[in-house]
């Protein structure tokens, strides 16, 4: 199954609301006698109903794409711009999702990057996250892809609070046939991070991912803890880390906002990787993530394979949300 293929299957259910919300907004015009609106299929098939672009039907879309989780601001913007000379006219369920995907597309395109890989050695790469978000996982799946690039790599288990947590990284490692350095359970994660960065500039290694504990957003000793971090690892190289991942749990929808805007404080981050598109219409907090910070979102994972991390490309995500095939 390619990736986009297992893309659409996790965002099944965003986009089958998204499909039926289309469906329900055309209903509201169709006159009674005529056949029910059928599936994704049938819509794209351009078999359904046609409506007038209205107020009616426009406030209707956008109370439909904030269902979505893509934000009241970024939703009005999408709307406005999916209604721009074509206001007064019919439109059926193939033709709005054709342009709420190309909508979403333009707006996913300019941050759709993937991790800078810079000359420095080692290159620090700091992910950050709160608890759950698949830190660990990310970093198993990213070494692997480093790694299969030609780069050496080495992982920092700076998650010393919780032996669970090292273990699992540990295995992730293995499986990427990636060195992981670890430290006494309970010590200083600061201390390892400088300590693993001597040790990997030693080994001559490319590149260092460093994890870090899970720390809810808004507690404050857990931020000044990653706060910590940095200052210590800029006391090894001031223009460390050179990049900073932040991977957010696509479940926790517009929470996901607060997370950017707190961590980009405290840890200057350089750029997001999304995990469990699990079909929970959550989805389209990736299109307001991207209109409100602009921050590059370098891959997103949608399974527990150490290959089901890809390149986030926005035409394809932008087809899977909207339903489009």
């Amino acid at each position: 199954m390619s990736f986009f293929s297992k893309l659409k299957k996790r965002l099944t259910r965003s986009s089958e609301k998204i499909d039926d919300g289309v469906n329900a907004l055309l209903a509201a015009e169709t006159p009674a006698k005529a056949p029910k609106p059928g599936l994704i299929a049938r819509a794209l098939g351009g078999d359904g109903p046609k409506r007038v672009l209205d107020d009616a039907m426009l406030e209707s879309l956008e109370e439909l794409l904030i269902s979505a989780d893509m934000g009241v601001e970024t939703a009005l913007k999408v709307s406005a711009n999916m209604a721009e000379g074509r206001f007064g006219k019919k439109l059926g369920a193939a033709e709005i999702k054709r342009l709420l995907a190309a909508e979403c597309a333009a707006i996913l395109e300019p941050v759709a990057r993937p991790m800078p890989i810079y000359d420095k050695r080692p290159q620090v790469v700091l992910v950050v996250g709160v608890n759950g978000s698949g830190k660990t996982t990310t970093i198993g799946k990213l070494a692997s892809q480093l790694k299969g690039a030609g780069k050496s790599v080495v992982i920092a288990a700076g998650d010393t609070f919780r032996a669970a947590a090292v273990e699992q990284l540990q295995v992730w490692g293995e499986r990427a046939g990636v060195p992981v350095l670890t430290a006494p359970e309970g010590s200083d994660p600061a201390s390892l991070a400088f300590e693993a960065m001597g040790k990997a500039e030693e080994s001559g290694a490319d590149i260092l991912l460093i994890d870090t504990a899970g720390r809810l957003q808004n507690r404050a000793d857990l931020m000044e803890e990653l706060a910590k971090i940095v200052r210590v690892i800029r006391k090894k190289d001031p223009e460390a880390p050179h990049n900073t991942l932040l991977v957010l749990d696509a479940t926790t929808g517009q929470n996901a906002l607060n997370q950017v805007e707190i961590f980009t404080k405290i840890a200057d981050v350089s750029g997001l990787v999304m995990t469990k598109l699990d079909g929970t219409a959550k989805g389209g907090v990736l299109v307001a993530l991207a209109d409100r910070f602009g921050i590059p979102i370098h891959a997103i994972g949608v399974g527990e394979a150490i290959d089901d991390l890809a390149p986030f490309d926005p035409q394809e995500f932008a087809n899977a949300l909207a339903g489009v095939e």
